[in-house]
């Protein structure tokens, strides 16, 4: 449906494209392409706006390419500097404002781009000392989005986007594992009874537990890495569908060079541009990582909130630091709430990645509509992760307690000690040690010794910390 001319109202610019003329606030960089978007998709409420790197990643790209355009004499001069200038401040955060397309859309991206050109656009008019609008003298399309198509921008921007954002999750989740690799170090010598299927298995240390919680974090810090090298392809100078049409020789190497020199990315152009330009399983690998990680992490928050669990009638092993009251009914009440926070970032990750994987299986031919839901899930994951990693550390494991008291106490009555007496009686006779100190609440050593089976210091030394925890 096209529009009819409209005439301009006080306080607007008039802007056509295909569609017909529409008005366009006079203070706005965005215009009529931006309308449209904002009046077709007012799904979501958050803008691309607030999704600060993936606008990081769209400047740094338009940046890049004007100098490209630049060098192969495709810009005048004085037209490139003033789309670089209006580029660095996109990058520098000082136009997210006018970023206001929803981050769910449908066009595979092309509101997003065209925000992108728009805003930049007419920046640079206003810094040539022209009128916004004035496409005359600078162009949205034919100047900021020479040799570009959203279809090599936009997923190009995106993984610069997921680079930055994965880098800052990396640095936290390592600030996290510290934490709990510290609290190893500090519980190493705090004997507990370790536990399988919530039943009582065999002895460990409280610090062999944390220092599990930190290894398994560590090896999720691992798979994050990872992901950097495979973001690093990427498909700049593709345009529609890979075969370059539009983008003359020499500006698929050019703009990835300049990319690398503005933001020390490491890019890298994709060996088959049609394959990479409709291929967006990279997203779905990292979708998968998150989730692993996120999956990981809340099944060490149970853990905590097991641990943690009483004060009186739980496990009672260890005190979460008190950040908040508990309940509007008990007094005195005080719950978990920075590991059940996390329980539910990490359900989110999850449902996050089941949309990644939908929206990834339904690319058709030579592109991936769905493009704008991947990267508002996924960014939103690495985001929620970050903060779920840094209140985690903050609020509770660096606060941690052992509760002592209870440990040794259980330690002293715990049956679960003469597993380490099976190679020295037989699993038979052991067993039968078992079952008469569950009977008769005498400890394995006390019934050891009483019925003759070692002596005193064997039995001790059978018994130590070392033995029973391996601890050197």
């Amino acid at each position: 449906m096209t529009d009819r001319t409209s005439s301009r109202e006080p306080g607007t610019r008039l802007e056509h494209d295909s569609l017909g003329e529409r008005a366009v606030p006079e203070g706005a960089y965005w215009g009529i392409s931006t309308l449209r978007a904002v009046e077709n998709f007012p799904v979501s409420g958050r803008t691309i706006g607030t999704m600060r790197s993936l606008v990081w990643g769209l400047g740094a790209v338009k940046y890049a390419a004007a100098r490209a355009n630049e060098g192969l004499g495709l810009l005048e001069p004085g037209e490139s500097a003033a789309i670089q200038q209006a580029s660095l401040e996109v990058m520098d955060g000082l136009l997210d404002g006018q970023f206001v397309v929803d981050a769910i859309q449908g066009g595979a991206g092309t509101s997003t781009n065209m925000n992108a050109n728009e805003v930049i656009a007419n920046r640079a008019l206003e810094l040539m000392g022209r009128a916004k609008g004035d496409y005359a003298a600078l162009h949205p399309i034919d100047d900021v989005n020479r040799s570009q198509s959203t279809n090599d921008v936009y997923p190009t921007a995106i993984k610069i986007a997921l680079q930055r954002e994965i880098a800052e999750l990396c640095a936290e989740h390592a600030r996290l594992i510290g934490s709990f690799g510290a609290k190893a170090t500090e519980f190493s010598g705090i004997l507990k009874v370790g536990r399988t299927q919530l039943q009582d298995a065999v002895p460990m240390s409280l610090g062999q537990e944390f220092g599990a919680f930190a290894e398994t974090l560590r090896e999720d810090g691992n798979r994050l890495e990872e992901l950097l090298p495979h973001l690093r392809e990427s498909n700049l100078g593709a345009t529609a569908i890979g075969t370059g049409i539009t983008a003359p020789p020499g500006y698929r190497d050019a703009v990835i060079a300049e990319l690398n020199s503005l933001a020390g990315l490491r890019l890298v152009s994709a060996a088959d541009l049609v394959e990479a330009t409709g291929d967006t399983g990279v997203f779905m690998l990292v979708s998968g990582v998150l989730k692993r990680a996120a999956v990981k992490l809340s099944k060490i928050c149970n853990d905590l909130r097991l641990l943690s669990s009483g004060p009186q009638a739980g496990f009672a092993e260890i005190f979460l630091p008190a950040v908040q009251a508990g309940s509007s009914i008990m007094p005195g009440k005080v719950n978990p709430v920075i590991p059940e926070m996390v329980n539910q970032v990490a359900f989110r990750v999850v449902g996050a990645d089941a949309t990644v994987t939908m929206a990834v299986e339904a690319g058709q031919l030579q592109l991936n509509a769905f493009e704008p839901v991947m990267a508002d899930a996924l960014l939103e994951s690495i985001a929620w992760l970050t903060v779920a990693c840094r209140q985690l550390r903050t609020h509770c494991v660096d606060g941690i307690r052992a509760n002592t008291r209870i440990l040794e106490q259980r330690m002293l009555s715990s049956v679960s000690v003469v597993t380490g007496l099976a190679p020295l009686l037989g699993y038979a006779a052991a067993a039968e040690l078992a079952k008469e100190a569950l009977a008769t609440d005498r400890s394995i050593a006390e019934l050891v010794i009483r019925r003759g089976l070692l002596g005193a210091q064997e039995t001790q030394d059978a018994l130590s910390a070392r033995s029973l925890a391996g601890l050197g």
